[in-house]
């Protein structure tokens, strides 16, 4: 939903969003903060003599140690706009890569700007514009990676509109009958949360009970919190937030985790704006635990509970979640009203946060009681229950679905929080796989040296299969199976074998493209080039295998570059009027450092034909 953003962030954001309308995609144009001197100049005064004070006494002495630290000052400025100047050219290439359809090879054109930075020698720390630059490459890449994911990789459901979201251009009629109805049920309703019915609420209601499309938002969205009652309804208890403010994901998100902003960049179930890494949620080239369940959850909980003790109300905290507290705060010290319906009459609230609050308190009402409202037949999503393995390497989500035996889907769905198809290198990941599959794959992984875990595969070998059928349908080479699992080549397979795939991918800095031509298919170009069709549909974000003369199609995976390298520490200072999640900027201190790149070592596989667990 879309955020206002306080006042110390509007001109950077304004900055970054007008450039561009690709999710946050923007160039990098220089406020004034970063429109230094130029390279090479000095300015002015900077070379007048030090007569008090100096360290020397001297004052000769003192020139000349103030002109030596001028000439270091603008040696450092000219570094740094020179650092700039190759980032954005590598940032623009990105642009262009994406608005070309060409996702991989944008994607490795943003890691090349961010790596250049990192590898400068330069401190992004201490150099306000350097740590700006950094910030704003660091926001594009996260959003590159969202906004690919968003265009569909064939593997996440479409999200869709929150029921709020479909209700911002309906207008609700006072209906005094309808409300005094509402008042009389109210008094049966129990909930742990100051529910009220007015004209606004009973407006909500009114959409979300006869309009087909509010009805059918609110009962999916209803549906989809199945998934995550059990989970959120204990963060909620530990943090002392009433449980009924799980409602507030119905306006954020329709509890769906992946749910993206493309104006905002708010992002995930509760709708965090990208700084959501203040509340302990990491965001980075790979991870974005803003779209992890548990994580998000935790921490909502706990900012809904920072809102409350700010505000001492409920319906203040809502509209501060929404708004910004800094926002509310100063309406509520311009009017005298700290009163969420005072200052709605007063016209002091922007309209979406008018809506906000009531349209909460009806989807509560309407939950509560599911048989007035024609919800009694909805049945809830089944929990989402995972087994976790953290694992400090990168592998891939084919490999895990292989070694689990789940579907490729399944193993995204479970860790939504990851942008990309593999987990984080160098880095701890807390990967989600299905329930009872944590011993197996402990087990079975062990036969992958680590470095290869990003890229082969693993199979249980079915009836009729063959070394030839196997290699043909994974594209690998029938001689590597075998040495892999130290077998002869003329030894058939017998059902049930396991076998390691060693599967070798053409790799490029740039991604490699094929234009299509009449007859082709991606089987076609999948044999012509020596890769998968699975690797076809992923590189190039295709959703079926149905291709078109014409397009062209990455044909060879380009080398992600960067990412385990990316580090940022960010602590925040408490304030009286903390700004959300969503919207807050400067009450942080930021530390941007580049970890070491460490190259995995691992010893080889075992090389045994084993019968699978039966």
């Amino acid at each position: 939903m879309h955020r206002r953003k306080e006042t110390n962030l509007l001109r950077r954001s304004a900055l970054l969003i007008a450039c561009t309308p690709l999710v946050l995609l923007a160039g990098c144009p220089q406020d004034k903060a970063t429109q230094a001197a130029a390279p090479g100049k000095v300015p002015a005064g900077a070379t007048a003599p030090s007569v008090a004070g100096s360290p020397s006494g001297n004052g000769t002495q003192g020139t000349a140690r103030t002109t030596a630290q001028t000439v270091e000052d603008s040696t450092k400025a000219y570094r740094a706009q020179q650092l700039i100047a190759r980032a954005e050219q590598s940032y623009h290439s990105g642009v262009t890569n994406y608005r070309a359809g060409h996702l991989e090879a944008a994607r490795a054109d943003f890691d090349a700007a961010v790596d250049q930075m990192l590898t400068s020698g330069l401190d992004l720390k201490s150099d306000p514009q350097l740590s700006d630059e950094f910030e704003h490459l660091l926001d594009a890449v996260n959003s590159l990676e969202i906004a690919a994911l968003k265009q569909g990789n064939g593997l996440s459901p479409a999200v869709e509109a929150a029921p709020l979201d479909t209700a911002n251009e309906v207008t609700f009629p006072p209906n005094a009958a309808l409300t005094a109805q509402l008042n009389a049920e109210l008094k049966t309703t129990q909930s742990d949360f100051p529910l009220v019915v007015n004209d606004y609420v009973a407006g909500f209601i009114s959409y979300f009970s006869s309009s087909s499309t509010g009805h059918a938002h609110l009962l999916r969205s209803l549906e989809r919190a199945g998934k995550y009652k059990d989970m959120i309804s204990k963060n909620l208890r530990e943090e002392g937030v009433p449980q009924d403010l799980i409602y507030l994901a119905v306006a954020e998100s329709g509890f769906q985790p992946q749910a993206l902003n493309a104006h905002t960049g708010a992002g995930g179930m509760w709708q965090f704006m990208p700084f959501a890494n203040a509340y302990g949620l990491a965001r980075n080239g790979w991870v974005d635990e803003r779209f992890d369940p548990e994580k998000s959850s935790k921490a909502y909980a706990r900012y809904m509970k920072t809102l409350h003790d700010q505000f001492g109300d409920w319906y203040l905290a809502m509209a501060a979640y929404d708004w910004g507290p800094g926002n509310v705060q100063r309406a509520v010290m311009r009017t005298g009203y700290a009163d969420f319906w005072e200052l709605y009459r007063r016209g002091v609230l922007p309209g979406e946060t008018k809506n906000y609050v009531p349209g909460i308190i009806a989807a509560i009402i309407m939950a509560k009681n599911p048989t007035q409202y024609g919800l009694d037949k909805l049945v809830p999503d089944a929990p989402v229950i995972s087994d976790t393995v953290t694992v400090d390497y990168s592998i891939d989500l084919p490999l895990v679905a292989d070694l689990t035996g789940a579907s490729l889907q399944e193993i995204v769905a479970l860790n939504p929080s990851l942008l990309r198809l593999n987990t984080p290198q160098d880095m701890p990941f807390d990967l989600h796989i299905p329930t009872g599959t944590l011993d197996t794959f402990q087990t079975r992984v062990k036969e992958i040296p680590v470095d290869k875990r990003s890229t082969w595969r693993f199979h249980v070998v079915k009836a009729g299969e063959s070394l030839e059928s196997i290699a043909t349908m994974l594209h690998a080479r029938v001689a590597d199976i075998a040495e892999a699992n130290d077998i002869a080549r003329d030894d058939p397979p017998e059902s049930g074998d396991e076998l390691v795939v060693p599967v070798t991918i053409a790799t490029t800095k740039h991604a490699q493209y094929y234009k299509l031509q009449r007859g082709d298919t991606l089987i076609t170009v999948a044999d012509r080039f020596g890769v998968s069709v699975e690797n076809l549909r992923r590189w190039n974000h295709l959703s079926s295998n149905v291709v078109k003369p014409g397009r062209s199609l990455a044909v060879a995976e380009p080398i992600k570059l960067a990412p385990r390298t990316r580090s940022r520490k960010t602590t925040v200072s408490a304030k009286s009027t903390r700004p959300s999640s969503r919207t807050h900027s400067s009450s942080r201190k930021t530390s941007l450092s580049a970890t070491k790149t460490t190259s995995a070592k691992s010893k080889s596989s075992s090389k045994s034909k084993k019968k699978a667990a039966r």
